[in-house]
Protein backbone atom coordinates (compact mmCIF):
# COMPACT_ATOMS: atom_id res chain seq x y z
CA UNK A 1 0.00 0.00 0.00
CA UNK A 2 1.27 3.40 -0.88
CA UNK A 3 1.91 6.17 1.59
CA UNK A 4 -1.40 7.60 2.91
CA UNK A 5 -0.48 11.12 1.84
CA UNK A 6 -2.48 12.51 -1.06
CA UNK A 7 0.57 13.09 -3.23
CA UNK A 8 0.19 15.47 -6.15
CA UNK A 9 -0.61 13.05 -8.99
CA UNK A 10 -3.60 13.10 -11.29
CA UNK A 11 -6.59 10.93 -10.49
CA UNK A 12 -7.17 7.92 -12.72
CA UNK A 13 -10.47 6.09 -13.28
CA UNK A 14 -9.27 3.04 -11.34
CA UNK A 15 -8.27 5.21 -8.37
CA UNK A 16 -11.81 6.30 -7.55
CA UNK A 17 -13.30 2.82 -7.23
CA UNK A 18 -12.88 0.15 -4.63
CA UNK A 19 -13.27 -3.55 -4.25
CA UNK A 20 -11.21 -6.53 -5.26
CA UNK A 21 -13.77 -9.22 -5.90
CA UNK A 22 -14.63 -10.92 -9.20
CA UNK A 23 -15.86 -8.60 -11.90
CA UNK A 24 -19.61 -8.88 -12.52
CA UNK A 25 -21.26 -8.84 -15.90
CA UNK A 26 -21.61 -5.34 -17.30
CA UNK A 27 -25.22 -4.27 -17.67
CA UNK A 28 -26.68 -1.08 -19.06
CA UNK A 29 -27.72 1.13 -16.13
CA UNK A 30 -31.16 2.68 -15.96
CA UNK A 31 -31.64 6.06 -17.55
CA UNK A 32 -30.10 8.83 -15.47
CA UNK A 33 -28.01 6.42 -13.41
CA UNK A 34 -24.28 5.92 -13.65
CA UNK A 35 -22.68 2.52 -13.73
CA UNK A 36 -21.78 1.57 -10.13
CA UNK A 37 -18.10 1.06 -9.37
CA UNK A 38 -16.87 -2.53 -9.60
CA UNK A 39 -13.31 -2.16 -8.32
CA UNK A 40 -11.84 -2.77 -11.78
CA UNK A 41 -11.68 -0.62 -14.85
CA UNK A 42 -13.96 -1.65 -17.69
CA UNK A 43 -12.12 -1.84 -21.02
CA UNK A 44 -13.59 -0.11 -24.04
CA UNK A 45 -16.37 -1.99 -25.80
CA UNK A 46 -15.09 -4.82 -27.94
CA UNK A 47 -11.58 -4.63 -26.56
CA UNK A 48 -9.99 -6.78 -23.86
CA UNK A 49 -7.26 -5.54 -21.58
CA UNK A 50 -3.99 -6.96 -22.95
CA UNK A 51 -1.90 -8.90 -20.42
CA UNK A 52 1.29 -7.27 -19.15
CA UNK A 53 4.21 -9.74 -19.24
CA UNK A 54 6.09 -10.39 -15.98
CA UNK A 55 4.72 -7.48 -13.94
CA UNK A 56 6.29 -8.68 -10.68
CA UNK A 57 9.73 -8.92 -12.23
CA UNK A 58 9.36 -5.48 -13.80
CA UNK A 59 8.27 -3.89 -10.50
CA UNK A 60 11.10 -5.62 -8.65
CA UNK A 61 13.68 -4.17 -11.04
CA UNK A 62 12.11 -0.70 -10.86
CA UNK A 63 12.16 -0.82 -7.04
CA UNK A 64 15.81 -1.91 -7.12
CA UNK A 65 16.73 1.00 -9.39
CA UNK A 66 14.85 3.40 -7.12
CA UNK A 67 16.91 2.08 -4.21
CA UNK A 68 20.11 2.78 -6.17
CA UNK A 69 18.70 6.17 -7.15
CA UNK A 70 18.42 7.31 -3.54
CA UNK A 71 21.70 5.68 -2.56
CA UNK A 72 23.39 7.76 -5.25
CA UNK A 73 21.58 10.92 -4.15
CA UNK A 74 22.72 10.75 -0.51
CA UNK A 75 26.17 9.25 -0.73
CA UNK A 76 27.61 12.77 -0.95
CA UNK A 77 25.75 13.77 2.23
CA UNK A 78 27.42 10.86 4.05
CA UNK A 79 30.89 12.22 3.26
CA UNK A 80 30.11 15.95 3.32
CA UNK A 81 32.82 16.90 5.90
CA UNK A 82 35.45 15.22 3.70
CA UNK A 83 34.10 17.00 0.62
CA UNK A 84 34.37 20.37 2.37
CA UNK A 85 37.92 19.62 3.48
CA UNK A 86 39.01 18.33 0.05
CA UNK A 87 37.76 21.38 -1.86
CA UNK A 88 38.41 23.89 0.94
CA UNK A 89 34.82 25.14 1.04
CA UNK A 90 32.27 26.10 3.69
CA UNK A 91 28.60 25.38 4.22
CA UNK A 92 27.30 27.84 1.63
CA UNK A 93 29.41 26.29 -1.13
CA UNK A 94 28.72 22.69 -0.11
CA UNK A 95 25.03 23.53 0.08
CA UNK A 96 25.20 24.42 -3.60
CA UNK A 97 25.69 20.72 -4.33
CA UNK A 98 22.09 20.16 -3.32
CA UNK A 99 20.86 23.43 -4.79
CA UNK A 100 22.10 22.75 -8.35
CA UNK A 101 20.84 19.17 -8.13
CA UNK A 102 17.34 20.12 -7.09
CA UNK A 103 17.20 23.05 -9.52
CA UNK A 104 17.84 20.89 -12.58
CA UNK A 105 15.52 18.24 -11.12
CA UNK A 106 12.74 20.79 -10.60
CA UNK A 107 13.01 22.33 -14.06
CA UNK A 108 13.27 19.11 -16.07
CA UNK A 109 10.85 16.82 -14.20
CA UNK A 110 7.80 18.33 -16.00
CA UNK A 111 9.60 17.99 -19.33
CA UNK A 112 10.21 14.28 -18.76
CA UNK A 113 6.57 13.89 -17.76
CA UNK A 114 5.58 15.47 -21.08
CA UNK A 115 7.99 13.25 -23.03
CA UNK A 116 6.86 10.14 -21.16
CA UNK A 117 3.31 10.58 -22.48
CA UNK A 118 4.58 10.70 -26.07
CA UNK A 119 7.64 8.46 -26.24
CA UNK A 120 8.94 5.20 -24.80
CA UNK A 121 9.19 5.53 -21.03
CA UNK A 122 11.58 2.61 -20.91
CA UNK A 123 14.05 4.36 -23.18
CA UNK A 124 13.80 7.57 -21.18
CA UNK A 125 14.40 5.63 -17.95
CA UNK A 126 17.46 3.98 -19.47
CA UNK A 127 18.73 7.40 -20.58
CA UNK A 128 18.30 8.84 -17.10
CA UNK A 129 19.90 5.87 -15.36
CA UNK A 130 22.88 5.86 -17.72
CA UNK A 131 23.32 9.63 -17.34
CA UNK A 132 23.34 9.79 -13.56
CA UNK A 133 25.56 6.70 -13.22
CA UNK A 134 28.14 7.96 -15.71
CA UNK A 135 28.25 11.49 -14.30
CA UNK A 136 28.52 10.30 -10.70
CA UNK A 137 31.52 8.17 -11.65
CA UNK A 138 33.13 11.07 -13.53
CA UNK A 139 32.73 13.49 -10.59
CA UNK A 140 34.75 11.16 -8.36
CA UNK A 141 37.84 12.17 -10.38
CA UNK A 142 37.39 15.96 -10.10
CA UNK A 143 40.58 17.63 -8.74
CA UNK A 144 40.31 19.88 -5.66
CA UNK A 145 40.83 23.12 -7.61
CA UNK A 146 37.76 22.49 -9.82
CA UNK A 147 34.80 22.57 -7.44
CA UNK A 148 32.73 24.06 -10.26
CA UNK A 149 33.06 20.80 -12.19
CA UNK A 150 31.59 18.94 -9.24
CA UNK A 151 28.65 21.37 -9.20
CA UNK A 152 28.08 20.84 -12.92
CA UNK A 153 28.16 17.09 -12.38
CA UNK A 154 25.56 17.26 -9.60
CA UNK A 155 23.32 19.31 -11.90
CA UNK A 156 23.54 16.58 -14.55
CA UNK A 157 22.82 13.93 -11.95
CA UNK A 158 19.63 15.87 -11.20
CA UNK A 159 18.68 15.60 -14.88
CA UNK A 160 19.05 11.83 -14.87
CA UNK A 161 17.23 11.33 -11.60
CA UNK A 162 14.41 13.65 -12.70
CA UNK A 163 13.77 11.32 -15.63
CA UNK A 164 13.60 8.25 -13.42
CA UNK A 165 11.66 9.67 -10.47
CA UNK A 166 9.06 11.19 -12.80
CA UNK A 167 8.41 8.23 -15.10
CA UNK A 168 9.07 5.09 -13.04
CA UNK A 169 5.99 5.48 -10.77
CA UNK A 170 3.74 5.79 -13.83
CA UNK A 171 5.23 2.59 -15.21
CA UNK A 172 4.59 0.79 -11.92
CA UNK A 173 0.99 2.07 -11.93
CA UNK A 174 0.43 0.68 -15.45
CA UNK A 175 1.63 -2.79 -14.46
CA UNK A 176 -1.09 -3.30 -11.81
CA UNK A 177 -4.48 -1.91 -10.86
CA UNK A 178 -6.64 -1.78 -7.76
CA UNK A 179 -5.15 -2.92 -4.43
CA UNK A 180 -2.22 -4.57 -6.23
CA UNK A 181 -1.28 -1.17 -7.68
CA UNK A 182 -1.24 0.37 -4.20
CA UNK A 183 1.00 -2.40 -2.88
CA UNK A 184 3.38 -2.07 -5.83
CA UNK A 185 3.65 1.70 -5.38
CA UNK A 186 4.15 1.19 -1.65
CA UNK A 187 7.09 -1.11 -2.34
CA UNK A 188 8.48 1.39 -4.85
CA UNK A 189 8.40 4.28 -2.37
CA UNK A 190 9.73 2.13 0.46
CA UNK A 191 13.00 2.24 -1.47
CA UNK A 192 13.21 5.98 -0.67
CA UNK A 193 14.11 5.67 3.05
CA UNK A 194 16.00 2.43 2.52
CA UNK A 195 18.07 3.84 -0.33
CA UNK A 196 18.71 7.09 1.53
CA UNK A 197 19.94 5.24 4.61
CA UNK A 198 22.06 2.86 2.57
CA UNK A 199 23.61 5.86 0.82
CA UNK A 200 24.90 7.19 4.14
CA UNK A 201 26.08 3.74 5.21
CA UNK A 202 27.80 2.96 1.90
CA UNK A 203 29.46 6.37 1.79
CA UNK A 204 30.74 6.05 5.36
CA UNK A 205 32.02 2.47 5.12
CA UNK A 206 33.57 2.70 1.64
CA UNK A 207 35.32 5.92 2.68
CA UNK A 208 36.81 4.17 5.71
CA UNK A 209 37.83 1.04 3.80
CA UNK A 210 39.43 2.92 0.89
CA UNK A 211 40.82 5.79 3.01
CA UNK A 212 39.46 8.14 0.32
CA UNK A 213 35.96 9.64 0.18
CA UNK A 214 35.96 9.65 -3.63
CA UNK A 215 35.63 5.88 -3.72
CA UNK A 216 32.22 6.28 -2.09
CA UNK A 217 31.02 7.88 -5.35
CA UNK A 218 32.16 4.85 -7.38
CA UNK A 219 29.84 2.30 -5.77
CA UNK A 220 26.45 3.32 -7.16
CA UNK A 221 27.69 3.70 -10.77
CA UNK A 222 28.70 0.02 -10.76
CA UNK A 223 25.29 -0.91 -9.40
CA UNK A 224 23.72 1.42 -11.95
CA UNK A 225 25.31 -0.41 -14.88
CA UNK A 226 23.95 -3.74 -13.62
CA UNK A 227 20.53 -2.16 -13.09
CA UNK A 228 20.59 -0.69 -16.61
CA UNK A 229 21.09 -4.15 -18.08
CA UNK A 230 18.17 -5.48 -16.03
CA UNK A 231 15.99 -2.55 -17.09
CA UNK A 232 16.62 -3.17 -20.77
CA UNK A 233 16.25 -6.94 -20.48
CA UNK A 234 13.18 -7.51 -18.31
CA UNK A 235 11.11 -4.37 -17.66
CA UNK A 236 7.84 -4.12 -19.58
CA UNK A 237 6.56 -0.82 -20.99
CA UNK A 238 2.78 -1.08 -21.44
CA UNK A 239 0.78 1.76 -23.01
CA UNK A 240 -0.20 4.53 -20.63
CA UNK A 241 -3.47 3.78 -18.84
CA UNK A 242 -3.95 0.41 -20.54
CA UNK A 243 -5.25 -1.29 -17.38
CA UNK A 244 -7.72 1.52 -16.77
CA UNK A 245 -9.37 1.08 -20.13
CA UNK A 246 -8.34 4.56 -21.28
CA UNK A 247 -5.01 5.11 -22.98
CA UNK A 248 -3.24 8.38 -22.24
CA UNK A 249 -1.86 8.51 -25.78
CA UNK A 250 -4.87 8.27 -28.14
CA UNK A 251 -4.82 6.25 -31.35
CA UNK A 252 -3.78 8.02 -34.53
CA UNK A 253 -7.39 7.94 -35.76
CA UNK A 254 -8.75 9.70 -32.68
CA UNK A 255 -9.51 13.42 -32.97
CA UNK A 256 -6.91 15.66 -31.37
CA UNK A 257 -7.91 17.40 -28.16
CA UNK A 258 -8.10 21.18 -28.19
CA UNK A 259 -7.34 21.54 -24.50
CA UNK A 260 -4.31 23.71 -23.77
CA UNK A 261 -1.85 23.50 -20.89
CA UNK A 262 -3.39 26.69 -19.54
CA UNK A 263 -6.82 25.06 -19.38
CA UNK A 264 -5.37 22.02 -17.63
CA UNK A 265 -3.60 24.21 -15.07
CA UNK A 266 -6.75 26.21 -14.40
CA UNK A 267 -8.68 23.00 -13.83
CA UNK A 268 -6.01 21.65 -11.51
CA UNK A 269 -5.94 24.90 -9.55
CA UNK A 270 -9.62 24.35 -8.71
CA UNK A 271 -8.70 21.13 -6.93
CA UNK A 272 -8.04 22.45 -3.44
CA UNK A 273 -6.91 19.04 -2.22
CA UNK A 274 -4.20 18.94 -4.86
CA UNK A 275 -3.04 22.51 -4.14
CA UNK A 276 -2.98 22.12 -0.36
CA UNK A 277 -1.39 18.67 -0.52
CA UNK A 278 1.31 20.09 -2.77
CA UNK A 279 2.03 22.79 -0.19
CA UNK A 280 2.17 20.19 2.57
CA UNK A 281 4.39 17.98 0.43
CA UNK A 282 6.70 20.95 -0.12
CA UNK A 283 7.13 21.25 3.63
CA UNK A 284 7.97 17.53 3.85
CA UNK A 285 10.55 17.94 1.09
CA UNK A 286 12.04 20.99 2.81
CA UNK A 287 12.42 19.17 6.12
CA UNK A 288 13.66 15.84 4.76
CA UNK A 289 16.03 17.55 2.34
CA UNK A 290 17.63 19.53 5.15
CA UNK A 291 17.99 16.48 7.36
CA UNK A 292 19.40 14.43 4.50
CA UNK A 293 22.17 16.87 3.65
CA UNK A 294 23.02 18.44 6.99
CA UNK A 295 22.14 16.10 9.86
CA UNK A 296 25.33 13.95 9.63
CA UNK A 297 27.50 17.07 9.30
CA UNK A 298 25.73 18.68 12.28
CA UNK A 299 26.24 15.58 14.43
CA UNK A 300 29.91 15.51 13.43
CA UNK A 301 30.35 19.14 14.49
CA UNK A 302 28.63 18.44 17.80
CA UNK A 303 31.16 15.68 18.37
CA UNK A 304 34.01 18.11 17.70
CA UNK A 305 32.46 20.72 19.98
CA UNK A 306 32.37 18.13 22.77
CA UNK A 307 36.09 17.45 22.24
CA UNK A 308 35.53 13.83 21.23
CA UNK A 309 37.69 13.75 18.11
CA UNK A 310 39.99 15.70 15.77
CA UNK A 311 38.67 17.60 12.74
CA UNK A 312 39.25 16.30 9.23
CA UNK A 313 41.74 18.89 8.00
CA UNK A 314 44.85 18.66 5.90
CA UNK A 315 43.64 15.61 3.99
CA UNK A 316 43.02 13.48 7.09
CA UNK A 317 39.99 11.23 7.16
CA UNK A 318 37.15 12.38 9.40
CA UNK A 319 36.86 10.07 12.38
CA UNK A 320 33.37 9.19 13.54
CA UNK A 321 30.35 7.06 12.85
CA UNK A 322 27.72 9.79 12.53
CA UNK A 323 26.85 8.97 8.89
CA UNK A 324 26.67 5.27 9.69
CA UNK A 325 24.34 5.82 12.66
CA UNK A 326 22.19 8.31 10.80
CA UNK A 327 21.91 5.91 7.86
CA UNK A 328 20.80 3.08 10.14
CA UNK A 329 18.24 5.36 11.79
CA UNK A 330 16.93 6.45 8.39
CA UNK A 331 16.48 2.85 7.21
CA UNK A 332 14.78 1.72 10.40
CA UNK A 333 12.53 4.74 10.82
CA UNK A 334 11.63 4.72 7.12
CA UNK A 335 10.47 1.11 7.13
CA UNK A 336 8.57 1.61 10.39
CA UNK A 337 6.99 4.89 9.32
CA UNK A 338 5.93 3.78 5.85
CA UNK A 339 4.51 0.53 7.21
CA UNK A 340 2.73 2.28 10.07
CA UNK A 341 1.26 4.91 7.78
CA UNK A 342 -0.02 2.30 5.34
CA UNK A 343 -1.61 0.22 8.09
CA UNK A 344 -3.22 3.22 9.78
CA UNK A 345 -4.57 4.38 6.42
CA UNK A 346 -5.99 0.93 5.67
CA UNK A 347 -7.78 0.75 9.01
CA UNK A 348 -9.03 4.34 9.25
CA UNK A 349 -9.94 5.16 5.66
CA UNK A 350 -13.20 3.09 5.53
CA UNK A 351 -14.54 4.89 8.63
CA UNK A 352 -13.06 8.37 8.18
CA UNK A 353 -13.05 9.91 4.67
CA UNK A 354 -10.46 12.52 5.74
CA UNK A 355 -8.08 9.98 7.29
CA UNK A 356 -5.29 10.32 4.70
CA UNK A 357 -4.58 14.07 4.92
CA UNK A 358 -5.11 13.99 8.69
CA UNK A 359 -2.50 11.25 9.01
CA UNK A 360 -0.11 13.38 6.98
CA UNK A 361 -0.83 16.38 9.19
CA UNK A 362 -0.33 14.29 12.31
CA UNK A 363 3.02 13.06 11.05
CA UNK A 364 4.30 16.57 10.41
CA UNK A 365 2.87 18.11 13.58
CA UNK A 366 4.19 15.23 15.66
CA UNK A 367 7.59 15.25 13.98
CA UNK A 368 8.13 18.99 14.55
CA UNK A 369 8.69 18.81 18.35
CA UNK A 370 10.83 15.69 17.94
CA UNK A 371 13.17 17.52 15.57
CA UNK A 372 13.27 20.54 17.86
CA UNK A 373 14.21 18.36 20.86
CA UNK A 374 16.84 16.54 18.78
CA UNK A 375 18.55 19.82 17.92
CA UNK A 376 18.40 21.10 21.50
CA UNK A 377 19.66 17.83 23.02
CA UNK A 378 22.44 17.15 20.50
CA UNK A 379 25.32 18.74 22.41
CA UNK A 380 24.37 18.11 26.06
CA UNK A 381 23.08 14.54 25.44
CA UNK A 382 23.81 13.00 22.00
CA UNK A 383 22.01 9.66 22.71
CA UNK A 384 18.79 11.56 23.38
CA UNK A 385 19.24 13.43 20.10
CA UNK A 386 19.47 10.14 18.20
CA UNK A 387 16.27 8.92 19.88
CA UNK A 388 14.37 12.06 18.90
CA UNK A 389 15.79 11.88 15.35
CA UNK A 390 14.45 8.33 15.05
CA UNK A 391 11.00 9.37 16.34
CA UNK A 392 10.91 12.45 14.10
CA UNK A 393 11.94 10.54 10.98
CA UNK A 394 9.38 7.82 11.73
CA UNK A 395 6.60 10.40 11.89
CA UNK A 396 7.88 12.16 8.76
CA UNK A 397 7.93 8.82 6.95
CA UNK A 398 4.15 8.76 7.20
CA UNK A 399 4.51 11.44 4.50
CA UNK A 400 7.68 10.21 2.78
CA UNK A 401 8.43 12.31 -0.29
CA UNK A 402 11.07 13.11 -2.93
CA UNK A 403 13.89 14.80 -1.16
CA UNK A 404 14.41 18.50 -1.96
CA UNK A 405 16.59 21.41 -0.95
CA UNK A 406 16.85 23.89 1.91
CA UNK A 407 17.95 27.51 1.98
CA UNK A 408 21.36 27.33 3.58
CA UNK A 409 22.07 29.88 6.30
CA UNK A 410 24.76 28.49 8.53
CA UNK A 411 27.75 30.40 7.12
CA UNK A 412 25.96 33.73 7.52
CA UNK A 413 24.88 32.82 11.04
CA UNK A 414 28.33 31.63 12.05
CA UNK A 415 30.50 34.35 10.55
CA UNK A 416 32.20 32.39 7.75
CA UNK A 417 33.59 28.87 7.58
CA UNK A 418 37.20 29.91 8.11
CA UNK A 419 36.53 32.01 11.19
CA UNK A 420 34.30 29.85 13.33
CA UNK A 421 35.30 27.57 16.14
CA UNK A 422 33.93 24.07 16.51
CA UNK A 423 31.40 25.28 19.10
CA UNK A 424 30.23 28.15 16.91
CA UNK A 425 30.09 25.87 13.87
CA UNK A 426 27.75 23.46 15.62
CA UNK A 427 25.65 26.30 17.02
CA UNK A 428 25.37 28.01 13.62
CA UNK A 429 24.19 24.89 11.86
CA UNK A 430 21.78 24.16 14.71
CA UNK A 431 20.22 27.63 14.34
CA UNK A 432 19.79 27.08 10.61
CA UNK A 433 18.18 23.69 11.18
CA UNK A 434 15.75 25.20 13.71
CA UNK A 435 13.77 26.28 10.63
CA UNK A 436 12.68 22.67 10.19
CA UNK A 437 10.18 22.29 13.05
CA UNK A 438 8.39 25.45 11.92
CA UNK A 439 8.31 24.25 8.31
CA UNK A 440 6.89 20.93 9.50
CA UNK A 441 4.17 22.73 11.46
CA UNK A 442 3.21 24.79 8.40
CA UNK A 443 3.04 21.63 6.30
CA UNK A 444 0.82 20.00 8.90
CA UNK A 445 -1.54 22.97 8.73
CA UNK A 446 -1.72 22.62 4.94
CA UNK A 447 -2.67 18.95 5.25
CA UNK A 448 -5.35 19.80 7.83
CA UNK A 449 -6.85 22.21 5.31
CA UNK A 450 -6.58 19.51 2.62
CA UNK A 451 -8.65 17.23 4.85
CA UNK A 452 -11.51 19.73 4.71
CA UNK A 453 -11.31 19.94 0.91
CA UNK A 454 -10.93 16.21 0.24
CA UNK A 455 -14.62 15.09 0.29
CA UNK A 456 -15.68 17.73 -2.26
CA UNK A 457 -12.78 17.05 -4.60
CA UNK A 458 -13.31 13.31 -4.29
CA UNK A 459 -16.95 13.65 -5.33
CA UNK A 460 -15.93 15.79 -8.31
CA UNK A 461 -13.40 13.15 -9.43
CA UNK A 462 -15.98 10.38 -9.15
CA UNK A 463 -18.43 12.35 -11.27
CA UNK A 464 -15.82 13.02 -13.95
CA UNK A 465 -14.89 9.31 -14.00
CA UNK A 466 -18.58 8.51 -14.65
CA UNK A 467 -18.87 11.02 -17.46
CA UNK A 468 -20.90 13.53 -15.44
CA UNK A 469 -20.24 17.26 -15.00
CA UNK A 470 -17.76 17.80 -12.15
CA UNK A 471 -20.11 20.13 -10.24
CA UNK A 472 -23.67 19.11 -9.53
CA UNK A 473 -25.88 16.92 -7.40
CA UNK A 474 -27.21 13.44 -8.05
CA UNK A 475 -28.60 10.57 -6.04
CA UNK A 476 -25.35 8.60 -6.20
CA UNK A 477 -23.08 11.54 -5.36
CA UNK A 478 -22.58 10.62 -1.71
CA UNK A 479 -19.10 10.15 -0.31
CA UNK A 480 -18.88 6.48 0.45
CA UNK A 481 -16.08 4.04 0.96
CA UNK A 482 -13.86 5.04 -1.92
CA UNK A 483 -10.17 5.07 -2.53
CA UNK A 484 -8.26 8.33 -1.93
CA UNK A 485 -8.60 11.01 -4.57
CA UNK A 486 -4.83 11.15 -5.00
CA UNK A 487 -3.31 7.76 -4.43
Amino acid sequence: MASPCPSPTLVRPDDVTVGAGPEPAVATPPAGKATPPTGKATPPAGKATPPVPHPRLSVTVLCLINLINYMDRFTVAGVLPEVEDYFGIGDSSSGLLQTVFISSYLVLAPLFGFLGDRHSRKRLLALGLGLWSGVTLATSFVPPQHFGALLAGRALVGVGEAAYSTLAPTLVADLYRGPARSRALGAFYLAVPLGSGLGYIAGSKVKDLAADWRWALRVTPVLGVAALLLLVAVVSDPPRGVLDGALVTPPATAPATDRSWGQDLRELSRNRTLVLSTLGFTAVAFVTGALALWAPAFLFRVRLARGEGPPCRGGRRCQGDQSLLFGALTCGSGVLGVGLGAELSRRLRPRHPRADPLLCAGGLLGGAPCLLLALLCAQPCPPAAYVFIFLGETLLSLNWAIVADILLLSDALGGGAAAISFQRGAAALRRALLLLPFAAALGGAAFLAAGNALPRDRRRARRVARGLPPDGDSDDDSDGDVAPLLA
